[in-house]
């Protein structure tokens, strides 16, 4: 590798990357290249031209509903809780106040030092994400279905810790990872409209802003039960999979028992909540927060 600098070209100059990468530069045409100084190690941001992989016909889509407390859930049973990368968030934001408040140099450089390594830890986080999203849909021949969430900060109102938040949450940075490894690999990828996707019922398609009981369970009002889809997401409805439980919230879906995709018949158990008494909860042979035995019986 050649540079060309104020005192001249330098030429046979080491470049050291992962041979996968140095694979992939040899094989396509080379564009445009930078060279960056970070913390006095020199980096070569070198790019080529990788051609387009031909869309197939997906065999239906997978829908990805993103949101904070769960990064990415999709509607085949994938959850990234975002538990983790919050805590993160909060350790980090904690030690960035204390750097703030001393006001020195070597505070300030702290504080660089800081940043970046939050943002690569995000990053990495959703790129693990993405490509897991991807995989799946590649290999179910599936397609992807993603909210287009363009605005959402300035049509909202939230108190300052939520403000924070959102504010801090990368939907953005992951829609595009999942948008570009799709392209990659040629797995279609559609938009649709977010608007009252969090309200609607996956079984009825009933909408009230009641079904949300908080943000991590989702009931029906209209028949006082949680949907029969592993998880709530209108856009791609598989078919019906896990138990349903009278009048409580199951939020964990069956488990896979083999990469294919094939489920259980038993469901995961967790602890739920009780609901207050419901009119459609009359008949119930099992009464409220008991499992119903026949998931195949529509509820009465």
């Amino acid at each position: 590798m050649s540079i060309w600098t104020t005192a001249g070209r330098l030429k046979n100059v080491g470049f050291a990357c992962a041979p996968e990468a140095l694979k992939t530069l040899i094989e396509h045409r080379q564009g445009e290249s930078d060279l960056v100084e970070r913390d006095g190690v020199f980096y070569l941001m070198a790019t080529c031209e990788v051609p387009e992989a031909q869309q197939y016909e997906p065999d239906g889509f997978i829908g990805v509903d993103l949101g904070i407390a769960n990064i990415a859930t999709t509607s085949t049973g994938y959850r990234a809780a975002g538990r983790g990368l919050n805590r993160h968030r909060k350790r980090q934001a904690a030690l960035r106040a204390k750097l703030q408040a001393k006001k020195t140099k070597s505070a300030k450089r702290r504080l660089k030092k800081r940043n970046r390594r939050e943002r690569r830890h995000v990053a990495n986080t959703n790129h693990t994400i993405a490509k897991q999203i991807v995989t799946e849909a590649e290999r179910t021949s599936a397609g992807i279905a993603l909210e287009d969430l363009t605005g959402i900060r300035q049509r909202v109102r939230l108190c300052r810790p939520q403000r924070v938040a959102i504010h801090s949450w990368a939907f953005a940075r992951l829609a595009a990872f999942i948008a570009y490894k799709a392209k990659r690999a040629g797995v279609p990828l559609v938009s649709v409209d977010p608007a009252y996707t969090s309200q609607e019922c996956a079984e009825r398609h009933h909408i009230d802003t009641r079904n949300r009981l908080d943000r991590a369970r989702f009931v029906c009002r209209s028949w006082g039960r949680c949907p029969r889809r592993p998880q709530r997401f209108p856009h791609h409805r598989p078919p019906g999979r896990g138990r349903v439980e009278c009048g409580a919230c199951v939020t964990r879906p069956c488990r896979p028992v083999s990469n294919r995709g094939v489920w259980t018949e038993e469901p995961t158990r967790q602890p739920v909540g009780r609901l207050p008494p419901s009119p459609a909860l009359q008949g119930c042979p099992e009464g409220p927060g008991q499992v119903d035995r026949h998931p195949s019986s529509g509820a009465t």
